[in-house]
């Protein structure tokens, strides 16, 4: 069987996170990983690979095209191979979008017309796409879409309390972090029990419900600023509380977007970092910081208790991505006082990330799964374009 390399690209406004694997006779092979991250000076790349880890600064890369250039010359000085083709993750694939699809000038120029719904990431991953176009002409590329998981929730569920006429527009509830949500249940299989939720909690953060294998809901909305607040997101918000900003206020839509979206959440509440790593070192002499901690704690017990309402009640919890996998305090305050729902941690188990860490006495079970959002979009390329048959 001829070996497939497929090059991951995940493209944002001020980044190019990266990733190689190569597939053959069944196997998952990581080759590298990586990133370009932009400063306001200079741009810094790390590369880690089996054999090299690579960290170098350059005078800031003018355009995503210098970007990738610079990220495959790199790979290339590593002696990898050239990818067969490329595998995007996109953050938004609109109403009509519900698997991954090749790239062609038709879907391009659709994603142009979903800026309006993602403008603050689809730019960018548009631009990634067209720098992959210039530099592997050859080469075919896949689309992942984030908000690909939920499209078969409920319409009750995807249905905002508005004018039918904005539903007909695509004015809905999407969901996002599909593909971390797809490598979980993927992961578990058969193990998968009825009533699941999933907390995927980084900068950005959200939660699923997944009942009988079948997304049933989810924290986000319209834009990945909906749900519960997150690094520098505010999630849900009243209403009227933007018409304030926005009547008595005198805000336009670019500050309104800068506050709910960059200066609100974690970093909004603490006044200090929207990282939490910093904020719980400094919980224990700075209030505020205690305060956004709580407060975060406190909301994403709240959204458990919500989805296992919908769900009927609670089988396993998962948590994942970077503060899901690497922050036990967090999952400490999370979970307690959830003891109704069967859900009860084993304080040694859940201190070292172990995988299962709820106690033997609970009747949810907890588990600390990490995702590979990566190599799930590694798989969904592999597979509509090498493939019908993939290793899960």
């Amino acid at each position: 069987m001829t070996a497939r390399v497929i090059l991951c690209l995940n493209a944002g406004s001020s980044s190019l996170k990266f990733a190689l694997y190569q597939f053959a006779d069944g196997d998952e092979v990581s080759l590298a990983q990586g990133a370009i991250e932009h400063g306001a000076l200079d741009s810094r790349l790390w590369i880690k690979s089996v054999q090299h880890d690579v960290e170098k600064t350059f005078k800031n890369l003018s355009s995503p095209l210098d970007t990738l250039r610079q990220a495959t010359k790199e790979l290339d000085k590593l002696m990898l191979p050239p990818p067969d083709c490329a595998g995007h993750r996109l953050v938004h694939g609109g109403p009509g979008h519900a698997a991954p699809v090749r790239i062609t000038n038709v879907l391009i120029n659709e994603l142009r017309s979903l800026i309006p719904f993602a403008p603050l990431h689809l730019p960018a991953e548009i631009q990634g796409i067209e720098a992959v176009k210039s530099h592997f002409p050859d080469i075919p590329q896949v689309a992942c879409f984030d908000t690909a998981f939920h499209r078969s929730m409920p319409e009750l569920v995807q249905r905002l309390p508005l004018p039918r006429g904005l539903w007909d527009e695509g004015v809905r509830r999407y969901g996002f972090h599909g593909i971390s949500y797809e490598y979980i249940t993927r992961t578990l299989g058969q193990s998968l029990p009825a009533r699941a939720i999933i907390a995927h909690l980084g900068n950005g953060a959200s939660m699923a419900a997944v009942k009988d294998g079948k997304p049933l809901d989810t924290t986000m909305g319209f834009t990945p600023t909906g749900g519960f607040m997150m690094g520098t997101r505010s999630g849900d918000l009243d209403p009227g509380i933007l018409l304030y900003l926005l009547q008595q206020k005198h805000f336009d839509a670019e500050r309104l977007g800068e506050l709910v979206n960059k200066g609100s959440g974690l970093l909004g509440v603490s006044g200090i970092t929207s990282d939490l790593k910093t904020l719980l070192e400094r919980r224990s002499v700075e209030q505020d910081a205690e305060l956004a901690i709580e407060m975060l704690c406190y909301q994403l017990r709240k959204h458990i208790g919500a989805l296992s309402a919908a769900l009927g009640g609670l089988d396993l919890l998962v948590f994942t991505g970077g503060i899901g996998e690497r922050a036990p305090a967090v999952r400490w305050e999370v979970c307690r006082g959830l003891e109704y729902l069967g859900i009860t941690l084993d304080a040694a188990r859940n201190a070292t990330d172990a995988d299962t860490i709820s106690d033997v006495g609970g009747t949810c079970t907890v588990r600390v799964i990490p995702t590979n959002e990566d190599l799930m979009t590694a798989r969904h390329a592999y597979q509509l374009l090498f493939s019908s048959k993939i290793s899960t």
